[in-house]
């Protein structure tokens, strides 16, 4: 788990930020600018301290002066990071989770689809709950039937079956985290629709909830999205599962596959021995010898992949602290 830096911890400790708004943007200069105003209309009036902190993924348009022409903006406390190049959703929000300084996290997509307004209640649900992490669910959800919505479902339905985190809609971005939970978790690789199941790794589940949110149709641009997502959400859901079961002790996953390919191999060839020199019959040329044999060497290959795999795991667990993204360039207000 990723350590929270000092400067972080007596921040958080000293309550000068309550409230911190992470977004995420990618080529979105033509409602980055309507973006804010909408942040800051939803957050008019909010009696407690608040930032934004936008994380231009490497946009090629000019999503990133579009969003500075709002620095010096009145009553907006905003920080805008420029990353080197495209690192994607997960590595974006990853950076903006690094920066943000308050006592509460909230996530949120840049393409107007989420709804600001929803937050200041999603904050106040959170801890009225005693809650960790609260997930937004698009019960009303605005998009494509084909295309988005049947294999998010799927999506959804199998992800809570098999990590144990029953939630409606894994995919909305729109999520209230208790800072101090979501810095320990480090995320990695696309893995930001399985946020619940990487924090029920560090808190229980009954600490994660969700909360019917608005949504709305896509306004401006196109969608970062396919219907290729889907296989990716499967090979992403299979490495959420080994990474939730058996990431402090990968040996014991190779190598219970490893033993029992083992033993079927003892057996296969413990009975070709007595076919041999009990009955005398020949099996030079009977599959069953091939079969042994792989099975055998396919054994100690995944033995010696599990020990390997817990050196790798306890190297890994003393040097956890790379990031997944490089900022080029960090932007706050003047003065």
């Amino acid at each position: 788990m990723a350590q929270i830096p000092d400067i972080l911890q007596a921040s958080i400790a000293a309550g000068s930020i309550e409230l911190s708004l992470v977004v995420p943007v990618f080529n979105e200069e033509e409602s980055v600018g309507l973006l804010i105003d909408r942040i800051c209309e939803a957050m008019d009036g909010y009696e407690k301290s608040w930032e934004l902190i936008l994380v231009d993924d490497g946009s090629t348009d000019r999503t990133l002066p579009n969003a500075r022409k709002y620095l010096d903006r009145p009553g907006l406390e905003l920080i805008v990071v420029e990353l080197q190049r495209n690192f994607g959703q997960t590595a974006a929000m990853q950076a903006g989770i690094d920066m943000a300084s308050g006592r509460l996290i909230a996530t949120l997509d840049g393409d107007l689809q989420n709804d600001p307004r929803d937050i200041r209640a999603m904050a106040a649900a959170l801890d009225e709950r005693q809650l960790d992490l609260l997930v937004g669910w698009r019960k009303d959800r605005k998009d494509d039937l084909l295309l988005r919505k049947i294999p998010s479902w799927c999506a959804n339905a199998l992800i809570g079956r098999i990590t144990g985190v029953k939630l409606h809609d894994y995919g909305c971005s729109l999520k209230i985290y208790r800072s101090s939970i979501i810095k320990q978790v480090k995320l990695m690789g696309e893995m930001h629709r399985f946020i619940p199941a990487w924090v029920a790794g560090v808190v229980p589940s009954s600490r994660i909830g969700e909360m019917v949110v608005t949504h709305h149709p896509r306004a401006h641009g196109a969608s970062k999205y396919g219907i290729s997502r889907t296989f990716r959400v499967i090979l992403d859901l299979l490495s959420v599962l080994f990474f939730m079961r058996y990431k402090a002790r990968p040996g014991h996953f190779f190598g219970s596959i490893g033993l029992g390919t083992g033993a079927l191999s003892a057996l296969i060839l413990a009975y070709l021995f007595i076919d041999k020199f009990m009955f005398g019959n020949d099996i030079g040329a009977r599959p069953a010898l091939i079969v042994g044999v792989m099975l055998f060497l396919s054994s100690v290959q995944l033995i010696t992949t599990g020990i390997l795999s817990e050196m790798i795991a306890r190297t890994y667990y003393r040097d956890d602290e790379t990031p997944n993204y490089i900022v080029r360039e960090t932007f706050r207000p003047k003065g």
